[in-house]
């Protein structure tokens, strides 16, 4: 988190409401890679430490060969995201 209050992807590209990123997702036993808008991003208090967080929505594009089950929103944790194109309504 490169500057103060602000949340990065981990090579420190700043992530907004609206900016489509890519992230790792579980699958059963497995890992899948999925795209997702982001909805909201935030920072949780976890062991006296803060966790960027944020709520996105996935796209339906994702690697494997079986479905995803359901395109429900879902939180992330965003040390593992990594940002594809920014929205454009920020600087």
């Amino acid at each position: 988190m490169g500057k103060r209050g602000v949340v990065t992807d981990y090579a420190g590209e700043e992530l907004y409401p609206g900016d489509l990123i890519n992230y790792a997702t579980r699958q059963g036993n497995r890992v899948r890679v999925s795209d997702a808008i982001i909805q909201r991003v935030t920072a949780v208090l976890v062991d006296g430490r803060l966790r960027p967080m944020l709520k996105v929505q996935p796209t339906g594009t994702e690697s494997g060969f079986a479905k995803r089950r359901t395109m429900r929103s879902e939180w992330i944790s965003a040390e593992h995201a990594r940002l594809i194109m920014a929205n454009g309504g920020h600087d």
